[in-house]
């Protein structure tokens, strides 16, 4: 069975964890990984383009010459879309771009992105992310002693005011509780810190 040190925010190990390996010894399904990170990121696109149709267009209501004897094209309006200040042909519409893949597919994709940041050793799990008091020189260190890289994700099991007031100002960190955890929050950040709380609940809601 698989296993993962547990520290303290000191740097130091504490204990042993074991891991399901269904889920982090399992090969990660790339495939599955593009379909929601895809998912995602469309769901993010606030879909409000808009541009103007030839009935939208203020003016061009009377005709500009007579149909015949001028020697000109025929037209019928000045905000035809083939003029200067006219409207715009097959133009963008707001939408909704937003998709939603089924529960399976996410707890699959779930497991990847964790089993992909153990096989890379970028998993860092500590025994409590509780911190005495917020102030952000506090939590950088800590970050530092664990040695998480420049971009990490830090999921907690509880909502813990002190770590989210330290955290949220240190470049490259984003806080998320583990019921809120999707793939696409773990695959963007070089590294993941969790608590030992929440990866347990992860294990046991992913089996």
């Amino acid at each position: 069975m698989a296993t993962v040190d547990v520290k303290n925010l000191e740097g130091q190990t504490v204990r042993q964890l074991e891991l399901a390996d269904a889920i982090f010894c399992a090969r990660p399904n790339q495939s599955l990984l593009w379909q929601v990170v895809k998912a995602y990121l469309a769901s993010q696109r606030r879909g409000t383009h808009k541009t103007k149709s030839r009935g939208e267009v203020s003016g061009g209501g009377k005709k500009p010459w007579r149909q015949k004897g001028t020697g000109r094209a025929r037209a019928g309006s000045v905000r035809s879309s083939l003029w200067r200040h006219g409207s715009i042909a097959h133009g963008p519409v707001p939408r909704d771009y937003s998709s939603k893949p089924p529960k399976k597919m996410l707890r699959g994709a779930l497991r990847s992105a964790l089993a992909a940041r153990f096989q890379e050793q970028k998993l860092t799990v500590v025994d409590n992310l509780a911190l005495p008091e917020a102030k952000t020189k506090l939590f950088a260190r800590a970050l530092t002693r664990l040695n998480v890289g420049k971009s990490v994700l830090v999921v907690n099991d509880v909502a813990n005011r002190n770590l989210e007031l330290s955290s949220r100002n240190i470049r490259g960190c984003e806080l998320q509780l583990h019921h809120n955890l999707h793939p696409y929050h773990v695959l963007s950040h070089e590294g993941l810190l969790i608590s030992e709380g929440a990866l347990v609940r992860l294990q046991e809601s992913l089996r």
